[in-house]
């Protein structure tokens, strides 16, 4: 189990922009939603060493196991502070934007609700690595520089758009609301990627799109029972010069 207040320590010195280094290797995680299985052999398998987790967000509600999984997921973080990195989902903000049903949030006493939101609060909103790679919930916001991600409201627009945004393969930028969830095309994710200097994106939250879209260079992966009974997270190789496209990353089954 974790300690909520020596937990909380750990999140507060965490940037809201995870910069990975340019050594090892990074496993990136997709939704989790409650399959505390897949958390486990991901953990078991990958956590050594000069390896570094990164989990995408949306680690409860919708799967069987949504508390034995948090609860794994933030034991974790605060065993292994700079290994494990935990990404704020839509999911976990559902404080801030209400969304139903969230049988997570819904089974919590108010205490326990308040101290989650505390927790989930303090996530981290994107990780980076120095060969070319962004990752991230669901859409990059539209700001002038990865760093300015420091400086997102959580609730504004550019929040929703990192925590609720989908994709979808037809031109354009804005596509409008698709049921409650910000929907951009083509034209808006090589606008913003050339703007924040990345040549990929891997990213999660959304079922109903191919795994690789925009010529090889977004990767969405899920990690989920709830989702698929192929579960998938993807490699990369730290120390590789820049990575132009999703050949140069690996995608696993687990």
């Amino acid at each position: 189990m974790f300690d909520w207040a020596k937990l909380k320590a750990i999140l507060e010195k965490e940037k809201r922009l995870v910069k990975l280094p340019s050594w090892g290797k990074a496993v990136f995680v997709g939704d989790t939603h409650g399959d505390v299985e897949a958390s486990e052999k991901v953990l078991k398998t990958y956590l050594k060493p000069d390896w570094f987790i990164v989990f995408l967000g949306d680690y409860i509600d919708r799967g069987e196991y949504s508390r034995e999984n948090i609860d794994l997921l933030l034991a974790a973080k605060q065993s292994f502070p700079d290994q494990v990195f935990l990404l704020m989902g839509n999911h976990e903000g559902q404080p801030i934007l209400p969304f139903y049903p969230a049988d997570f949030w819904e089974s919590l006493d108010f205490e326990e609700k308040v101290k989650f939101e505390q927790i989930f609060r303090l996530l981290p909103l994107a990780a980076v690595t120095r060969n070319g790679i962004l990752a991230l919930h669901g859409v990059p916001p539209d700001i002038p520089s990865i760093e300015r991600i420091e400086d997102v409201i959580l609730g504004d627009e550019r929040w929703q758009q990192i925590t609720w945004g989908d994709f979808s393969e037809e031109e354009g930028d804005f596509l409008g609301n698709v049921w409650g969830r910000p929907l951009f095309g083509k034209d808006y994710f090589e606008r913003v990627m050339r703007q924040l200097r990345f040549s990929v994106l891997i990213r999660a939250h959304q079922r109903y799109i191919p795994p690789t879209v925009f010529n090889g260079r977004c990767l969405t992966i899920l990690t989920s029972r709830a989702y698929s009974s192929v579960r998938r997270i993807a490699i990369v190789d730290l120390s590789r010069p820049h990575i132009e496209d999703v050949r140069g990353i690996e995608v696993v089954q687990i």
